[in-house]
């Protein structure tokens, strides 16, 4: 097990190096710099030719990039100039309401995905089922940006339920109570969170039905059947706990997918998290600031890929033998 966490960490490192190296470098090719785009102020060319010097952006790539991996390696993500302030206290500030939207809609997307999944395997070929499999199809194929922005037309412009975007109703959260700004911050928390879970679970779904399907069949499942158990009893405490390792893997594969659906769905909204971040940055050519976006965000996604194999290993005994 040693062997094998210090394996996937190397691995887990190596891709951070890559995903590093790849945004450094494709910002930094896009046309413009930070200070091509002044957000309303009257900068004259001397002076964004002064900037440029005293930043460093005159150099030559490489030696950019060099400059800035030693930064990284002190701890030090470098400057926003569209935030005025260190990248590192930006990212700090933007990642636990990231965290927050993520864990939300994870947690629901596999309860609800799981639970769609185990019904339909219970329902196989029923109308139910295949009424299901086609509901889930239409959110599994729908671009997240575009879900993202029916939902907000659907429930905060024709039917005005929850507000249209932010975090907490600026106006008024600071004068409530412990209790009124906790439902403030659930209240802005819906529509988003429902976003990232429809999108997920539809695709959890379509795999754990898939895998409850494999091991219904099974002779331990037909034995259970005929010792009398009920047959809510046999799907759910017999197969189903089964049928979970193959889910189970798709924590790693659907965190990319959360982190890369965060970018667009914090933006529709106006959430201020990471991907609100990393765009209002990439629209600014902020160099610094998207790329502490980017490592922070294949961190979390390496992390997750490796929390994952780790669950993987504790549910199933025989790879812990090895």
């Amino acid at each position: 097990m040693r062997r094998f966490l210090a394996a996937r960490l190397l691995q887990s490192l190596v891709v951070v190096l890559l995903v590093t190296t790849i945004s450094f470098f494709l910002i930094r090719l896009a046309p413009g710099d930070p200070f091509s785009f002044e957000g309303g102020l009257s900068m004259s060319p001397a002076l964004r030719e002064q900037l440029r010097e005293q930043y460093g952006y005159k150099q030559p790539l490489p030696i950019q990039f060099a400059l800035f991996v030693g930064n990284v390696a002190r701890g030090n993500l470098g400057y926003s100039h569209s935030l005025h302030r260190g990248v590192g206290t930006a990212i700090a500030e933007a990642l636990p309401r990231t965290l927050l939207l993520m864990s939300v809609a994870l947690v629901l997307s596999f309860l609800v995905g799981m639970g769609v999944g185990v019904i339909q395997a219970a329902r196989r070929g029923t109308l139910l089922d295949r009424s299901l499999a086609n509901v889930l199809l239409l959110f599994y194929s729908l671009p997240d940006f575009w879900l993202a922005l029916i939902i907000l037309l659907a429930f905060a412009y024709w039917l005005p339920i929850f507000p249209a975007g932010n975090m907490i109703d600026q106006a008024m959260h600071d004068y409530m109570s412990f209790g009124g700004r906790l439902y403030d911050r659930l209240y802005h928390l819906v529509l988003p969170a429902l976003t990232l879970t429809l999108l997920a679970a539809a695709g959890i779904a379509r795999y754990q039905r898939t895998a409850l399907l494999e091991v219904l069949p099974q002779d331990f499942v037909r034995t259970a059947r005929a010792k009398g158990v009920a047959e809510r009893d046999v799907v759910l405490k017999h197969a189903l706990r089964n049928a979970l390792l193959p889910v189970i893997t798709l924590l790693g594969l659907f965190l990319p997918a959360l982190v890369g659906g965060a970018f667009f769905v914090e933006k529709v909204f106006a959430w201020p998290g990471m991907g609100y971040l990393a765009a209002t940055a990439i629209g600014t050519r902020d160099y610094d600031l998207v790329t502490g976006t980017v490592i922070v965000g294949g961190v979390m996604v390496t992390l997750g890929s490796l929390v994952a194999d780790l669950l993987y290993a504790v549910a199933d005994p025989r790879l812990r033998a090895r």
